[in-house]
């Protein structure tokens, strides 16, 4: 007997014993049986041999699979007990066991077809078999059809239809019958006598039984056999029966239940005559049918109300439909009512807003207009007698599977868009279409639309992407002022409202923000992004590689080529990230550049062309100058790659006329690569093409006169030759750079192309050629017309000679001399002439005119202007009057005074003759508009850009005033009025001029020659106004003619302390210098940062005394005295001086903002306030704010900037006096202030509730109080609180007129005014604590405040008590006393 395998056996061992268990051919232990999947079927002999299966037994079985070769043909093992004999052929034997079909067939019997009728087919008329169509599918189908197709369900209809015949009245899902079919016969008379008596129902069909549930074939025998029996009880019973046996129904049955057996019944009624009415003869030729679906009771009264009345007419079609029509067999009137008239235009009769429609070319359409409609602006949406299509509808044609639909809807879209932005609209649509569409998610639904397969479509949807980030007239606007004054540096077009994690990067150079991005601005989606800024939004879903794929995949036309230049610029304008992120997108500058930058070109034809592949285009020219103005490494990268250098030369070396190109874009190409070689020269790069191509210049300028002789000049050419001389004002400003030196700051600033390799000598000869052209230029000035066709020709020829006099001069190899005579001849010869000019002052006096200044409107933002989206607004063309109009000086003003201010830098003599500039009639009537006290314009990105040229004029206008100043001895022009310039114009500048406050802080705003008033008897007549709204001298030393006397002597000093404190950030600054100074090699980029803010705040002559508080406060030992006694001096100082003589400079500080900055002295430290020149200034200051005429303006509840909350401070403050004041009378002074009537109560309550210990020190006399009296006291107190409060601290006796004269003065008015008042809308609180204080006052123990608080009369501070009392109580309060209990009169001792 064989083992059983033990553990540790391999297998090795089992394969062994189940060899030897073969060998020994013993039965197996255990015997495996398939078993019967029936219950029952116990033992598997019991099954029938029919049911034995095969067992196959694997002998010799290998331990590896075999190998992958064809198996032998298989031979099926006999069963048991059927063996197969030896001698018998397997295929006889299969020929007598054969099932084949034939054996089949062989037993087909015919069935007898002699009783049943022929049917014909039915002849249609028609030349295709009808088609089936969803809509003829029976709605009240049977639930037991289950899943079954719709052809399965017609099949098992006509069996129905072929086994029956149909009923009358009975709807029948076929065909209708041809013309001439006879109809159906009329019911018989035994279903005529199947009818209720008195009622006209017909009772022919059981309505509720119809027997779908039996399947026998006798079913409907079966239910007419019930239904005639049901019939039959019916009619033997009375009327009253059936109407006693119908209410016992209703009342058992479920309500709902019987509504759905009335709504069926009334179902199948209607069903009835309708198709008896069809199968009429007299129907029409195409018969409808339509079977009504069952519906609930609600839902067939609401399909009621929609329905027309039974009687209404017919559904008037334009035309009749036949039967013969294809598809038309079965009329859907549903279907066809669009083929009816349109409905009559509804007017509007209330002022309800109305839902806009636009016209396909993105009109706006009035409410009311009646279009025809082969204009095709009448659909089938909403409102179909409305001609027009709604934003919605517009959005849902743009998700239609027809792409002529999508590109359709686009296109109305970009058309709507453009309309917008060019403010056609007006105030005639509520809201913003821009901000509707980026709310609708009308961005991203362009981004998909640029993932369309279809060329339609992607054309359409860049036309609306650029239409949606390209407002009409920016690139033009940039573009005229790119050679002015620092015309190309502009700010970006980005939101200025940045979120909250990225206003705490502002110190952070923009270059190393390019660089990193946060990983909350990675993680944001884009929808997020979008919704603060729609360029960052667009960027995140790979908009740059998408149009790359546009243009060098599927090649659009010349139009969408444009469109997508068009966009990429604008991303590039948006900031140095976003320019990065378009060079560094792959493929996509190269194809710009390889495509439609091309060295060689077959000559282009006058008119439109079909591609623009293979052909030189300004806007890619554009597109690459308007990425290197972002950066000098931008612009390096685009010089030292794609051989860019030989494709400059290429459109630089030839005349525009000579390119074999369309005229103007000959022109604009030209205008273009020299601006873009006047930028790459701006960073002092590019300076080896000047030698290449310097006998082009030469030749270029030398043709600038007789180009400038023609009439009317050509506006192309005329930005041509203003660009050409930017490029030659660049290079020679390249040829004065020296070279940086090396510095640790950011990795940007350093670094720096091949250093520009123009000498001096290469230049030195341009002047005698950029002459003659001002000279030709200056002729056209008498000619207003003329003049303004020149545009910025004349302002670059003369920013060239300001440039070419600054580099001369810093030549060290060169004579002085001969450039100070060249400058003598330069005025004697040109501009003293051109001063002497009438012509010179019509533009002087139209700079107020132009001013953005003067005239804020003209730069309010645009009605479509979003803050996510930032534009210039310059939609429809920039108005005549502005700074950047046609009839606008601030272009040339601004380089002539560059000019001057170069030459009177140099040569010191000329301030005499150059000084007349500074009292032209016209700048000062400009200089006072400006200072004027009025509102400042909105910071908007279009009245930035504007003011920025605006303060060109105003700095150089200063700049050359204060040159001039220490030479005359008379001053020809208004000092105060240049002083008063630079302080409003040191509190506008807006960033990127660093350099231009840093120098107005150092040369203007602190010169003694821009106070007159110093020397012409100011201080003295500050003492005479002081003594007469005071009424008394003082001490000399004191007053306020002393203190400016000595202000003025420190205003070194002065000047030192707001040099610390209020200089822009090293940084910024040397950025902004090196642009102003002309150090080429030295910026960075010519990206401005954004315009969020001024420079400085509006309070900033307080702000290093705000440093100094906060610097105190974060320092818990304390400051040294020397620096906060020096820091505060120096700026009290200086407000005071400003508070007397420049009242208008402070204006746009609050008094109540002062008045908490005077406060910020006495919290620094507890030693400050008692220095005596601080004393001495507070107090005078504090005099000026409390002037009448200044005293009503002071408001402490409204929100005060640079300050949370005025009572906080003001508990700080209550704090410190009470810790270190000492009684200090003019601490005291400044907490009185705040506690006048009409301002909050809460203030007063923190006093009296929380610091009561101040009472006990707050001892300022009554005459010293600066502030009437009658300002404590008057209106009566009505906050009960502070009421209860008052009598609290008289009662007990915290508050007492020897420690506090004032405040005990106002409390016992205002508790007088409420015990003796009898308001009688006071409320029952009110009362009840009226009369509890009289009572306690009547029984007071202190006689003196008990005669106090009953007889006071009026406040006097003259008295020494602070107010008047009755020599006896008045009849009224007599009367009002005995009011109260006898036992209170008694105890008392009141006598009458």
């Amino acid at each position: 007997m064989l083992s059983r395998p033990k553990p540790g056996e391999s297998e090795v061992d089992l394969l062994r014993f189940q060899s030897q268990f073969l060998k020994a051919g013993a039965a197996p232990a255990v015997q495996l049986v398939r078993g019967s999947r029936r219950r029952g079927d116990a033992h598997p002999e019991q099954l029938p041999l029919r049911d034995r299966r095969d067992v196959v037994t694997l002998h010799n079985l290998p331990d590896l699979p075999p190998a992958l070769v064809p198996a032998p043909a298989k031979r099926a093992r006999a069963s048991p007990g059927h063996p197969l004999p030896e001698d018998e052929d397997p295929e006889e034997r299969l020929s007598r066991h054969d099932q084949h079909i034939t054996a089949v067939l062989s037993k087909i019997i015919e069935r007898d077809t002699s009783s049943v009728a022929v049917t014909l087919p039915v002849p249609s008329g028609v030349a295709f078999p009808p088609v089936f169509h969803r809509s003829q599918e029976r709605q009240g189908k049977s639930a037991a059809s289950g899943k079954r197709s719709i052809f399965a369900q017609e099949i098992a209809a006509r069996r129905v239809t072929e086994n029956r015949i149909p009923a009358a009245g009975e709807v029948v899902p076929s065909l209708d019958p041809p013309e001439g079919a006879v109809p159906s016969e009329p019911p018989s008379s035994r279903d005529k006598g199947s009818q209720f008596p008195g009622d006209s129902h017909d009772f022919h069909r059981s309505n509720l039984v119809t027997g779908k549930g039996l399947r026998s074939q006798a079913a409907e025998q079966e239910v007419q056999t019930i239904h005639e029996e049901n019939v039959a009880r019916l009619q033997a019973m009375d009327p009253e029966e059936i109407l006693k046996e119908q209410q016992q129904l209703l009342a058992q049955l479920d309500p709902s239940l019987v509504a759905f057996l009335r709504s069926h019944g009334n179902a199948l009624e209607q069903a009835g005559p309708k198709a008896a009415k069809e199968q009429s003869p007299g129907s029409p030729t195409v018969p409808v049918t339509k079977e009504e679906p069952i519906m609930s009771t609600s839902a067939s009264e609401s399909r009621k109300e929609d329905k027309p009345e039974p009687r209404a007419p017919a559904l008037k079609l334009p035309m009749t439909p036949h039967k013969e029509w294809l598809h038309m067999d079965t009329v859907e009137l549903e279907k066809l009512h669009w083929t009816q008239d349109l409905p009559p235009l509804r007017r509007q009769q209330t002022q309800e807003r109305m839902q806009a429609r636009f016209s396909l070319q993105g009109e706006l359409l009035a409410p009311d207009v009646d279009l025809p409609t082969h204009l095709g602006l009448h659909h089938h949406g909403e409102e179909a007698e409305r001609a027009g299509y709604s934003l919605q509808e517009l959005f849902h044609l743009t998700r239609s599977q027809v792409s002529q639909q999508r590109a359709l809807a686009l296109h109305v879209l970009s058309q709507i868009i453009g309309r917008a932005q060019a403010g056609e609209f007006g105030d005639r649509l509520v809201g913003s279409i821009l901000r509707l569409l980026l709310d609708a998610g009308f961005l991203f639904l362009l981004r998909f639309s640029l993932d369309d397969r279809v060329d339609g479509v992607i054309a359409a949807a860049v036309r609306a992407l650029r239409a949606l980030l390209v407002a009409p007239g920016d690139e033009e606007l940039l573009d005229s002022a790119f050679s002015w004054y620092h015309g190309a540096s502009v700010f970006p077009l980005m939101p200025s409202q940045e979120d909250k994690e990225e206003e705490g990067e502002e110190e952070e150079p923009t270059t190393e923000k390019a660089k990193k991005k946060t990983p909350e601005e990675e993680s944001r989606p884009p929808p997020d992004l979008a919704r603060h800024d729609v360029i960052k939004g667009l960027l995140a879903t790979n908009l740059l590689p998408r149009l790359r794929y546009v243009l060098e995949v599927t090649c659009p036309g010349p139009s969408v080529v444009l469109d997508i230049l068009a966009v990429l610029t604008r991303v590039a304008r948006h900031s140095l990230e976003s320019a990065m992120r378009v060079l560094e997108c792959p493929r996509l500058i190269d194809t710009i550049v390889q495509e439609f930058l091309p060295t060689s070109w077959s000559p282009m034809g006058v008119g439109p062309t079909s591609s623009l592949y293979k052909v030189p285009c300004a806007a890619a020219m554009k597109l690459l100058r308007v990425l290197a103005s972002a950066g000098r490494n931008i612009a390096a990268r685009l010089l030292s790659s794609l051989d860019f250098r030989s494709r400059l030369c290429r459109f630089i070396a030839e005349a525009p006329q000579e390119l074999a190109l369309p005229p103007e874009e000959a022109e604009m190409l030209s205008t273009e690569a020299l601006r873009l070689w006047a930028v790459v020269a701006s960073y002092g790069q590019g300076g080896d093409l000047y030698r290449e191509l310097y006998p082009v210049l030469m030749r270029a300028l030398q043709t600038l006169p007789s180009e400038l002789s023609t009439h009317p000049p050509r506006p192309l050419s005329m930005q041509r030759m203003a660009s050409l001389l930017t490029l030659l004002t660049q290079l020679t400003l390249a040829a004065s750079s020296t070279h940086p030196e090396s510095t640790s700051g950011p990795a940007e600033a350093c670094v720096s192309a091949i250093p520009s390799s123009v000498t001096w000598t290469q230049v030195s000869g341009l002047q005698p050629l950029v002459e003659p052209c001002l000279k030709q230029a200056l002729k056209c000035l008498p000619r207003p017309d003329v003049w303004t066709a020149l545009g910025p020709v004349p302002s670059a020829c003369l920013l060239f000679l300001s440039a070419y006099y600054q580099a001369w001069s810093r030549q060290a190899n060169s004579c002085p001399e001969d450039w100070l005579q060249d400058m003598e001849r330069l005025l004697d010869e040109l501009l003293l002439p051109l001063l002497n000019q009438p012509s010179l002052g019509r533009l002087w006096d139209s700079l107020r005119l132009c001013s953005a200044l003067c005239n804020p409107l003209s730069c309010a933002p645009a009605p479509e202007a979003l803050p996510s989206l930032v534009s210039l607004g310059c939609a429809g063309g920039c108005p005549p009057h502005s700074v950047a109009g046609s009839a606008s000086p601030f272009p040339f003003l601004t380089a002539l005074l560059s000019l001057l201010n170069t030459l009177v830098r140099i040569h010191r003599g000329l301030c005499g003759q150059l000084a007349a500039v500074l009292t032209t009639p016209g700048l000062q009537n400009y200089f006072l508009q400006c200072v004027a006290p009025g509102p400042a314009p909105q910071l908007t990105p279009c009245s930035a850009w504007a003011l920025r040229h605006e303060y060109h004029l105003q700095y150089l206008v200063l700049s050359l005033a204060q040159k001039v100043a220490p030479l005359q001895p008379e001053p020809a022009a208004n000092p105060a009025l240049h002083h008063a310039l630079a302080l409003a114009l040191l509190s506008r500048l807006l960033p990127g001029s660093e350099h231009l406050a840093q120098e107005l802080l150092l040369s203007s705003v602190f010169r003694l020659e821009f106070l007159p008033e110093n020397a012409s008897g100011g201080p003295e007549a500050a003492d005479f106004s002081d003594g007469l709204s005071l009424g008394n001298s003082g001490d000399p030393q004191y007053r306020r003619g002393a203190l400016l006397v000595q202000a003025c002597q420190d205003l070194p000093s002065i000047r030192s302390c707001y040099l610390a404190h209020c200089s822009p950030a090293r940084g910024s600054l040397l950025t902004s210098q090196a642009l102003y100074r002309g150090e080429l090699l030295q910026v960075s980029s010519l990206l401005l940062p954004v315009p969020r803010e001024p420079l400085l705040p509006t309070d900033w002559p307080f702000q290093p005394l705000i440093h100094l508080y906060h610097q105190a406060s974060d320092t818990p030992s304390g400051l040294p005295a020397a620096d906060s006694v020096g820091i505060a001096t120096r700026v009290l100082q200086w407000v005071l001086l400003l508070e007397s003589w420049r009242p208008e400079a402070l204006g746009a500080v609050p008094p109540a903002a002062r008045l908490a900055r005077l406060m910020c002295v006495f919290l620094v430290d507890s030693e400050l306030f008692r220095e005596t020149p601080v004393q001495r200034l507070v107090a005078a200051l504090l005099v000026r704010l409390c002037q009448p005429q200044v005293l009503p303006s002071l408001n402490l509840d409204c929100p005060l900037p640079g300050l949370t909350s005025f009572p906080d401070l003001y508990a700080s403050f209550l704090d410190h006096f009470e810790a270190v004041s000492f009684g200090d009378h003019l601490f005291g002074a400044l907490v009185l202030l705040p506690l006048q009537r009409r301002f909050n109560v809460t203030l007063r309550l923190a006093l009296f509730g929380e610091h009561v210990g101040v009472l006990r020190a707050l001892g300022l006399p009554l005459t010293q109080l600066p502030v009437p009296l009658e300002c404590y006291t008057e209106p009566a107190e009505d906050s009960l609180a502070l009421l209860q409060l008052y009598f609290r601290a008289l009662v007990t006796g915290v508050l007492r007129p020897h420690w506090c004269p004032v405040l005990y003065t106002v409390v016992v008015a205002h508790v007088n005014s409420f015990i003796f008042s009898q308001d009688p809308k006071s409320s029952d609180e009110v009362k009840a604590a009226r009369r509890s204080m009289l009572q306690k006052t009547w029984l007071l123990a202190d006689e003196g405040l008990r005669q106090h608080l009953l007889h006071y009369k009026l406040p006097n501070s003259s008295l020494p008590e602070g107010f008047e009392l009755y020599s006896q109580l008045p009849r009224l309060r007599q009367q009002y006393l005995q009011t109260l209990p006898t036992e209170v009169l008694q105890n008392g001792g009141f006598k009458t």
